[in-house]
């Protein structure tokens, strides 16, 4: 009887060892709920607690993101458009719409003079103290310095970006401010050799000596242009009432191109003489008149043309009122010359015409 005791009860501990040592398996395809209540007794197996927050879910365990070919390129430009930089507007120039322009001169091919430009869209009169004003005529399809009041149908003030090129080399290169030079201008040869750097400031060079008549400097007087301690670009001298009496140009400390006097006209130029091509050679002496103008602007003396209507009678002149009484055959009262007797000889030079002297160097302060 003994021994049947002790054999039952090593069968019975025999059994709880072999339950005991059994490794449990977890299905991973049961629910949660099922897991809770089948192993409730075994709160530290981590497969089996499902109660914790923001546990990982087995099901997505491992998965990688995928994304669609629009997605993913709509996400490549938005890293771009976060590295690209904002552009400026071309079509914009100190708050002003310009619209680009061009203009070829000379012979076809190498020696061609190309020059790239940008104008204002929208016509505003240029400031009538400036020094020089440039303008694009549509009419000939050229670049010119205004003399007077430009013509809003076919004048086109040059405002941005400015580009002489020949040969594919620079020749010249800077900005326009409502038709005045602006910022800095640089000239070049046709080697790339820079030859001069100038700074404006709306059409007045940076070290310009301007003169007014008034303490208020409100009246400008004369503009004498200075750079490095020379004469070197736009000249302009001015009346009491601010009308133009004088424009020309200066290089490496002497007159060049054409130099207009306006003398009593209101609106447009009287005499236009002609000095050297370029600074760098002796300074002509006595410059030759090469165009002339009446009060009303129209020419009456032009060298290159072959034109001159200096002894006829004056064409803006008002006509004469006719003193003979009717069924008079007598000859009709003529209108006067444009100029007097005494003054229709040849190389005839009025006093006024004769450019105002000029300080070499600056004054000194």
């Amino acid at each position: 009887m003994f021994l049947l005791r002790s054999r039952f009860w090593l069968v019975g501990w025999l059994a709880l060892l072999t339950v005991g040592c059994t490794r449990k398996t977890v299905s991973f395809n049961s629910r949660p709920g099922d897991l809770a209540v089948t192993n409730s007794g075994a709160p530290g197996d981590s497969l089996t607690t499902t109660g914790r927050k923001g546990a990982p879910k087995l099901s997505i365990a491992g998965r990688k993101a995928v994304l669609t070919k629009e997605e993913e390129r709509a996400a490549k430009e938005q890293e771009k458009a976060g590295q690209r930089k904002k552009r400026i507007k071309k079509n914009v120039f100190l708050g002003e719409r310009i619209k680009k322009g061009l203009v070829k001169s000379g012979p076809k091919g190498r020696n061609q003079v190309i020059e790239v430009f940008y104008y204002l869209k929208t016509f505003k009169q240029p400031n009538p103290m400036a020094p020089a004003v440039f303008y694009f005529s549509t009419k000939k399809h050229s670049i010119y310095k205004a003399v007077g009041e430009l013509d809003a149908s076919t004048d086109k003030v040059l405002h941005g970006p400015y580009k002489k090129m020949q040969n594919n080399q620079v020749l010249e290169t800077g900005y326009f401010a409502n038709g005045t030079r602006h910022l800095r201008w640089e000239k070049f040869d046709k080697k790339g050799v820079l030859l001069t750097k100038t700074h404006y400031e709306m059409g007045f060079p940076r070290d310009a000596n301007i003169s007014y008549y008034d303490a208020g400097q409100t009246m400008l007087k004369e503009v004498v242009p200075y750079v490095n301690g020379k004469l070197e670009g736009d000249y302009a001298m001015f009346r009491n009432d601010g009308r133009r009496l004088w424009t020309g140009h200066f290089e490496n400390g002497h007159r060049v191109g054409e130099w207009t006097n306006f003398g009593d006209y209101k609106k447009y130029p009287h005499y236009v003489f002609e000095y050297g091509e370029t600074g760098y050679e002796p300074e002509v002496e006595e410059p030759e008149l090469i165009r002339e103008y009446s009060h009303g602007g129209s020419v009456i003396f032009d060298k290159e043309k072959n034109i001159d209507k200096r002894g006829d009678a004056d064409p803006d002149a008002a006509p004469v009122k006719d003193a003979r009484r009717p069924g008079s055959h007598g000859a009709p009262t003529p209108r006067p010359p444009v100029r007097k007797a005494q003054d229709r000889r040849p190389g005839y030079h009025p006093p006024a015409a004769t450019p105002p002297a000029v300080s070499p160097t600056p004054p000194s302060n």
